[in-house]
């Protein structure tokens, strides 16, 4: 294992992961972070540096001597038991695991060979007292989510399920590490992590070279390595235990605890959980600085490690922290600071040590984390100038001969970025068929969760007993069978052994499921005309809201100019489909055959890969065709493409003004697709949603 110590380039995480070792009821650590960037290696090694835990022997739930839990199933534990002495534990937990697995169930093995009901204990058990560790936890499914909700918000896990009723305490520093741009994670989880860091791969030089060495040093001789580390390491888990000690004669002083309402209120934190982990982290970082009193520099580093996720109101709002406005809200350094410390990048009390105070270059407070919006010149909602509107206006028509002359020969398109409007609910856009995909919130489908709506024969899924006895019951009268006589393992064997008709039916389970969502968005000078752009953006936006909440896959793509472009290919992350989308400039003439077959390519190459994943394809438009002189009939055998394909989609008309052409609905008549203009697909404006049609 690479030692904790001889890490390079991630203070802020060794930090957070630090503190919450000194004071585990902080909450535990999120990291988001770039792939590459070693965060389960310093998860994993930073376990190592742990102090051993004292347990009951025996207990398979690490019951504590000290306090053991009264309603442990493997107690009562009498005064005195014996006790044992073991490493902390880091549990690792998959994303794909079963919930039995996470929560435990029936012993099946005592069960069959000794008919006896035993519970096994599952991952929760096994984490209790030490660090639960979920990599990539935001493609954590959501019935797992659920489970690790329940546990952190009671500190027990209950099961009651199969006969098995049992309930037992799990206590853990939930650690988990994510790569943004797969997704993000539900509010609620979020909410959860005591603290949060983003790490970033170093872009200096001398620092990754460094790296690059140590970690060839590694490979090279692993033992040898971690000999040369092991008293830095040992110092480190030394001053852990020291700090551990320390904390509880740490004091928060009145003015201190105003100091955080203060930053808490001024920062716009919802909730009171935010002062709460603050002021844990705060006494935790005093205790590992060598300090009794909370300081200036104490409340700054927690502030910086505790609110940054709790600022981001939905999943489109910025991660990070303004140090600026965290300055003004702590005020001047105070005169009377017991031990002041200007320096908290410095080193710690004892001069030596990783991480003595918080990095204020990088991660949840820094720069890295929170980039500003690219500037042009056109990022406001004002209407464009009169040259620059005769410009896009030439588009609005189709092509007759008479083309734009900004679009002519070597003349430029001119090109405009416009802002989104604000957001808002959106009406359900769904496929219209039923589908079999994963269990999600947008279409119909036959999937593992929902109302059951029928039976049928097969050898998976559950099964549905009442169907299952009706189905004997006709066979057996049909046959002329005894019911009395017709009982045993003969009969078991001659309804439902190899080769016969089984009479075992299984549930038909009606759901919804999650969808790919493929935006293609006209991005053509007619769009930016009459400030339709930032309409078109802030619908478009919206939608990827709606997408978050029924956790599907976004995709986008656009169309101007002279062809098409896979802006952001499938992926869960909504976030920077909404950064790409505002940041989306309009000009130019419009490719729409080119965005409808650039549209069709994309589904194609993920069916490859998830056949089970079908395909929205919502088509943003106002149906004009200028790119070429066959642009119009390419664009309808495009759209006659996607139909013949099968692709779900819905258009939506962007067209505004007195007059229309109708173009769009001609489009979505082609496609086979539902049809709405933009302005609909806003909840408030209808009374019933848009549901899936039957096939």
């Amino acid at each position: 294992m690479f030692p904790f110590s001889a890490v390079v380039g991630s203070d802020d995480m060794a930090l957070a992961l630090t503190l919450s070792a000194v004071s585990p009821s902080i909450g535990g650590v999120l990291v988001r972070g770039e792939k590459g960037t070693a965060k389960t290696t310093m998860v994993r090694a930073q376990a190592a540096l742990l102090p051993e835990v004292e347990v009951i022997a025996g207990c398979r739930f690490a019951c504590d001597p000290a306090d053991p839990d009264p309603q442990c199933p493997d107690g009562p534990h009498a005064a005195g038991a014996a006790t044992a002495v073991r490493p902390a534990r880091l549990v690792e937990l998959p994303v794909g695991a079963s919930e039995d697995r996470v929560t435990g169930a029936l012993h099946l093995g005592r069960v069959l060979a000794e008919g006896a009901a035993e519970y096994e204990p599952g991952l929760l058990a096994e984490a209790h007292r030490g660090i639960l560790y979920v990599d990539e936890v935001n493609l954590l499914h959501d019935h797992l989510v659920d489970l690790l909700l329940d546990a952190a918000a009671t500190g027990r896990s209950t099961v009651e399920r199969d006969g098995v009723s049992v309930s037992h305490a799990s206590k853990f520093v939930l650690v988990g590490t994510m790569n943004p741009e797969e997704g993000e994670l539900r509010p609620q989880l979020l909410d959860r992590f005591g603290l949060s860091v983003e790490v970033a791969a170093p872009r200096d030089p001398d620092i990754r070279v460094e790296i690059v060495r140590r970690r060839m040093a590694f490979e090279a001789d692993p033992a040898g390595f971690r000999r040369a580390w092991e008293a830095a390491e040992q110092e480190l888990a030394g001053r852990i235990v020291a700090a551990q000690e320390l904390l509880g004669g740490v004091e928060l002083t009145d003015s201190a605890l105003r100091a955080i309402a203060e930053v808490c209120a001024g920062l716009d934190v919802d909730g009171m959980r935010a002062d709460l982990v603050t002021a844990k982290t705060a006494a935790a970082h005093a205790a590992w600085s060598g300090r009794t009193t909370v300081t200036r520099e104490d409340i700054a580093a927690a502030a910086r490690l505790a609110l940054p996720h709790r600022r981001r109101r939905g999943p489109l709002d910025d991660h990070g922290l303004d140090d600026e406005q965290l300055e003004q809200l702590l005020g001047p350094d105070d005169p009377e600071d017991p031990d002041p410390d200007p320096d908290p990048d410095g080193p710690g009390p004892d001069g030596d040590g990783p991480d003595d105070g918080p990095d204020t270059d990088s991660g949840p407070g820094g720069s890295e984390s929170a980039p500003p919006e690219p500037e042009t010149g056109a990022d406001d909602d004002s209407e464009p100038d009169a040259g620059e509107a005769q410009a896009q206006d030439a588009p609005l028509v189709p092509p007759s001969g008479a083309e734009d002359a900004a679009h002519d020969h070597d003349a430029p398109a001119p090109v405009s970025v416009a802002m989104p409007e604000d957001p808002f609910t959106t009406r359900l856009l769904a496929a219209r068929r039923t589908g079999s995909g994963a269990a999600g919130r947008r279409s119909k489908a036959e999937t593992t969760i929902g109302r059951t709506v029928g039976a049928r024969r097969g050898d998976t899924g559950a099964v549905h007993l009442p169907a299952t006895i009706r189905a004997t019951a006709v066979r057996s009268a049909l046959a002329g069978a005894d019911p009395a006589a017709d009982r045993g393992a003969a009969a078991v064997a001659r309804r439902f052994g190899p080769g016969t008709d089984w009479d075992l039916r299984r549930k038909v389970v009606e759901g919804r499921e999650a969808n790919l969502v493929l935006l293609c968005v006209d991005a053509s000078g007619s769009m930016a005309a009459r400030k339709r752009m930032a309409q078109v953006k802030s619908a478009v936006i919206s939608l990827l809201l709606d997408a978050y909440r029924r956790r599907d896959t976004v995709g986008l793509v656009t169309f101007r100019g002279a062809g098409a472009q896979l802006v952001l290919p499938p992926t869960g992350s909504v976030d920077v489909a909404a950064r790409r989308m505002r940041e989306l400039p309009a000009g130019g003439r419009t490719p729409l055959a080119e965005g409808l077959a650039e549209a069709g390519e994309t589904i194609r190459r993920h069916r490859r890969r998830d056949p089970d994943l079908r395909a929205l394809l919502i088509v943003v438009t106002d149906g004009r065709a200028t790119a070429g002189d066959d642009a119009v009939d390419r664009s309808l055998a495009a759209a006659d493409a996607l139909a013949a394909d099968g692709i779900d989609a819905v258009v939506l008309d962007s067209e505004t003004g007195r007059f229309r052409l109708g173009l769009a609905r001609t489009l979505a008549a082609r496609l086979g697709a539902e049809y709405l203009h933009v302005g609909d697909i806003e909840a408030d404006t209808i009374v019933t949603t848009v549901r899936g049609r039957a096939a």
